[in-house]
């Protein structure tokens, strides 16, 4: 009952779910594309005992690839069905992995759209990567005899709470999940309180730690760093969000005083905000160069650089001295601290990280991420590690070491896997 009346608002609000992605292809015209298939009309041939797995954007796309290789790996016959909601996402998706998975958008959490996805497609198996949980999704998957998997499992305090307050419309869901693979102890046991069965929850750690770094990456950087000078300290800001750039510009004034010659990488998290962040740089008097321009790479005069290319932010890591992961100066939850982590670099965040809390803290703790409060700490702790080389270096050692001693949990996550299917 308690399903059919969310279904009831969920109908009601579909204009102003149409409105809004009128409104986002207005600043990113790839929302435009595609949009039949948020409603479950798809076209496939056959796919081979496919599993489904959901990734809704860019950060739970890269979370996957260690688990999407490997199940291709194991079972070359089988096809990967893999949906995000974001244009990001989709584009990460065909970056990644091209031809070799099955690639649409999720459809909307309404019965009909579900219905004429799993109609099309017949998944054996439904992972869906983190939080991702959509009641319907949920229920016409399970009731078709399906297994569905929350892998690499995270929940928040705050996220808890939610479920809780909608407990009516949650549980029904929670109850039908066949396992729950949380990163975690801490939200292992946050699932069990919001009413997931205990036998249904394990913790395999987070599949995050597991990902490679390709040995192309750092050719790609050394040339980078080549083309603006090899001997300028550089840092970046990845990442962004509305409000956390004008405090990474304002930091790098500061930084800018005491390091004349220094370089910001600014990579905005939404494309659509490439061209407004761009304008925010110029109109505040830096020289600032876009990567995506004929003048791609960054000479002496310049700044700032503008990130506004997609699949390069690896690289834009491992070209960089420091790095500020965004997300985290508001209050947005952080973004995935553990990939400049992976390259040996000294990682720093705001206060705001509820989205990676065990990720972050742990590397806290372990000395490889300071947290700042404002932009003024901010280009106190850059400037820290532009002073001194051995410091820098021996905080991102123990960043990456947090990283190595972490790794395993695809093996866990797999060996669940290869038991429901």
């Amino acid at each position: 009952m308690a399903r059919h009346f969310y279904t009831f608002i969920f109908y009601l609000l579909v204009p102003f779910i149409l409105l809004r992605l009128l409104y986002r292809a207005w600043k990113a015209p790839a929302y435009s594309a595609r949009w039949q298939e948020r409603f479950g009309f798809i076209k496939t041939a056959h796919l081979n005992k496919p599993i489904w797995i959901h990734a809704v954007s860019v950060g739970e796309t890269i979370a996957a690839a260690p688990l999407i290789k490997s199940l291709q790996q194991r079972d070359p016959d089988r096809d990967i069905v893999v949906t995000t909601m974001t244009p990001t996402g989709s584009d990460r998706v065909k970056a990644m992995f091209g031809d070799s998975v099955f690639h649409v958008y999720a459809p909307y959490d309404l019965p009909g759209s579900v219905k004429r996805f799993l109609k099309k497609v017949k998944p054996e198996m439904l992972i869906i990567m983190e939080t991702e949980l959509w009641p319907n999704i949920v229920h016409y998957t399970a009731s078709s005899g399906v297994p569905v998997i929350l892998a690499n499992a995270r929940l928040s305090e705050r996220s808890a709470r939610g479920y809780q307050k909608v407990g009516f419309i949650a549980q029904p869901m929670l109850q039908q999940l066949t396992k729950v693979v949380a990163q975690n102890e801490e939200g292992a046991e946050r699932f069990k309180s919001i009413g997931i069965d205990a036998d249904k929850v394990f913790v395999s750690g987070s599949i995050k730690f597991d990902f490679t770094v390709d040995d192309t990456l750092f050719n790609q950087s050394t040339e980078l760093k080549a083309a603006w000078g090899e001997s300028r300290p550089v840092w970046i800001a990845a990442s962004t969000h509305q409000g956390e750039d004008e405090l990474a510009l304002s930091a790098h004034t500061k930084i800018l005083e005491q390091w004349p010659n220094a370089l910001l990488i600014i990579v905005p998290r939404h494309p659509e905000r490439f061209n407004d962040v761009y304008q925010l740089c110029c109109k505040g008097g830096y020289k600032t160069s876009r990567r995506s321009s004929d003048d791609a790479s960054a000479n002496s005069a310049v700044q700032v650089l503008l990130g506004d290319t997609m699949g390069e932010m690896m690289m834009f890591y491992a070209a960089s001295d420091v790095a500020f992961v965004g997300g985290s100066l508001i209050e947005s939850g952080g973004h995935n601290p553990l990939e400049p982590a992976a390259l040996k670099m000294p990682v720093i965040m705001g206060p705001h990280v509820f989205n990676f809390e065990s990720i972050c803290h742990e590397l806290s703790e372990a000395g490889g991420l300071k947290f700042v409060g404002s932009a003024v700490l901010l280009a106190e702790r850059v400037n820290e590690f532009f002073e001194d080389e051995s410091y820098r270096k021996e905080v991102g050692l123990a960043a990456y070491n947090v990283v190595e001693a972490n790794r395993g949990a695809l093996g866990r996550l797999l060996d669940i896997i290869d038991y429901e299917l």
